[in-house]
């Protein structure tokens, strides 16, 4: 207990002491002509079910035919098996236990699709901390997101320029590079759920017809007697349909990779974008979602360069989520911060181990960490006594997840699917090449013992040399992030003008301020990264947002 008061105490004062916030400047930076245009396209819920990643079954051929121009990376690994965590890492390098983005969710505004933590609230990161896109508009490009944000610290608006279901790159200034973000929803555990389902569930009605809208002219083209079920999920006809759907639901979203592929080189800017393709964890079905096992966290992962390089090539290095806001930065020519955890996959020597974890999901409690090299996977279990697989109210919704109950109940589960509703014991050690289910735990197996030891130690040091949030009370840490578990406001931006030299300040720790010179709002306007000239009579409009505080009051000046 007096550990957690002491991380408690460390955490409130990094968290809320004040300073003045600006931001430096990113020094020299080259020319906006060398710099490539930068697409990253995020499936939702999808493991590497495509043909150039070696499944047969698969109907891949937009994807296919972007590998052979494209690295694979076959041994990519998320932060973790759910959306929100997960892509809290990947938008900052930074694991999510860190950032206080673990659990999932933080704020579900639609209570009645899932649950909660003790209160709806938002995570605060490190003061440091920003989401890479935001460094991309401080380094001069134009960022853009299809929507898609679930980052759990809020949507801050100096993180893109534009942000919606209809943002795109062509707002940006002529000759100007830009990054956009384009999330691909149409693979999300969701739409696997019956077209024609009759319901007096709010929530299964909704998802319902949205997917008969948005899987409009979906073709069936999965034989579900050919799909492989593996051992850890009952081997019936409803769980086949339900993983032929999954594979049809691929085939039907993949087409958007060849639009996005086609408007680039229609517009002319395929021969200065790098293309990188991957999804946001596994796939969506049982002790897949939601799981440290690779089942739930390897994801496909590509990266096409404009000139070719390195076409066809197949990568086996270790790549993790926090690896990839890095390596981006990288290509725009512009530095990772020291906060970044993870590495430049692409120049950077490869990484020994890889680590995930899971936390609380909606209203199931739970606590789970794990570490992978390319050959032993580790997991440590701080509750051991929970099952894998535990009722959660959104995952039960699926044909399979239905069936795997019922079949439970009738006593008929093989063994492997009946050890996901048993206590699971404190520690796993699976050897991946030999059982890549990860069904067979070595853990107390004698001649595994100094693998068990080596990755135990590894787990530790990442522990240390990350932080773990997840070792409080999820009430304590949000008391530390919001005081009275209230959200704290940021400080509203000081406006300084000397000789026609503007300043801006916040006393906010970790404020990003934006600004105008206008009277227009100043959301997204520009990023402040340091003093600026600005002619007589000119009106400076700001504004500062510290992730996970609300947004400060307007601060407004007419220069002299």
């Amino acid at each position: 207990m007096q550990h957690l008061k002491s991380l408690l105490a460390a955490l409130a004062v990094l968290l809320l002491a004040g300073c003045v916030a600006t931001s430096a400047g990113t020094g020299s930076e080259p020319s906006p002509d060398a710099r490539p245009n930068i697409v990253l396209i995020v499936f939702e819920d999808m493991g590497p079910r495509i043909g150039a990643f070696g499944d047969d079954i698969a109907t891949t051929p937009h994807l296919d035919a972007f590998a052979r121009q494209a690295v694979r990376y076959p041994n990519t690994f998320t932060t973790s098996g759910v959306c929100s965590p997960s892509r809290s890492s990947l938008i900052t390098g930074v694991h999510q236990q860190t950032l206080g983005t673990q659990h999932m969710r933080t704020r579900s505004p639609v209570t009645w699709i899932s649950g909660g933590g003790p209160i709806e609230y938002e995570a605060v990161p490190p003061a440091d901390v920003k989401a890479f896109p935001e460094l991309l508009r401080r380094a001069g490009y134009y960022t853009v997101n299809n929507g898609k944000t679930d980052y759990q610290f809020g949507d801050p608006f100096t993180i893109w320029d534009a942000n919606g279901g209809d943002a795109d790159w062509t707002g940006r200034a002529e000759g100007q590079p830009f990054f956009a973000m384009v999330n691909i929803y149409e693979t999300h555990e969701g739409y696997m759920w019956p077209e024609d389902r009759v319901s007096d569930d709010p929530l299964v009605t909704r998802v319902t017809e949205r997917n008969r809208r948005a899987l409009a002219g979906k073709q069936r083209l999965t034989d579900p007697a050919s799909v492989e079920v593996p051992p850890y999920l009952p081997d019936t006809p409803i769980v086949r349909r339900d993983i032929a759907t999954l594979y049809d639901n691929v085939a039907f979203a993949e087409q958007k990779v060849g639009e996005i592929v086609a408007r680039l080189e229609a517009e002319g800017l395929a021969d200065n974008t790098i293309v990188i393709i991957t999804t946001d964890h596994g796939d969506g079905l049982p002790r897949m979602k939601r799981t440290v096992y690779d089942s739930g966290i390897q994801v496909p992962m590509m990266v096409r360069y404009p000139d070719g390089r390195r076409a066809g090539e197949i990568d086996t290095s270790l790549v993790s989520f926090v690896d990839l806001a890095p390596t981006l930065l990288a290509f725009a020519g512009a530095d990772s911060p020291a906060f970044i955890q993870g590495r430049d996959f692409t120049t950077q020597p490869a990484a020994e181990y890889v680590f995930a974890a899971a936390d609380r999901l909606d209203a199931v409690p739970g606590r789970t960490k794990a570490v992978r090299d390319a050959h032993f996977k580790y997991i440590r279990n701080y509750q051991p006594e929970l099952a894998v697989l535990r009722p959660l109210a959104y995952r039960d919704n699926l044909p399979t997840m239905q069936e795997f109950w019922r079949v439970a109940a009738e006593g008929g589960l093989p063994p492997a699917a009946a050890r996901l509703t048993q206590p699971r014991g404190a520690e796993e050690l699976y050897d991946i090449i030999a059982d890549p289910h990860e069904i067979h735990n070595l853990a107390s197996d004698p001649a595994y013992s100094y693998h068990l030891r080596r990755l135990r130690g590894a787990m530790d040091d990442w522990i240390t040399s990350t932080g773990d949030l997840s070792a409080l009370p999820e009430i304590e840490m949000i008391e530390a992030m919001w005081p009275g578990l209230v959200q704290p406001q940021t400080a509203t931006p000081q406006i300084t003008v000397e000789q026609g030299l503007v300043t801006l300040s916040s006393g906010t720790a970790g404020a990003s301020i934006a600004y105008t010179l206008g009277a227009e709002a100043p959301e997204p306007g520009r990023i402040y990264t340091g003093p600026f000239h600005a002619e007589p009579g000119t009106t400076i409009s700001a504004r500062a947002i510290r992730y996970g505080f609300m947004a400060s009051e307007l601060a407004a000046t007419q220069l002299p």
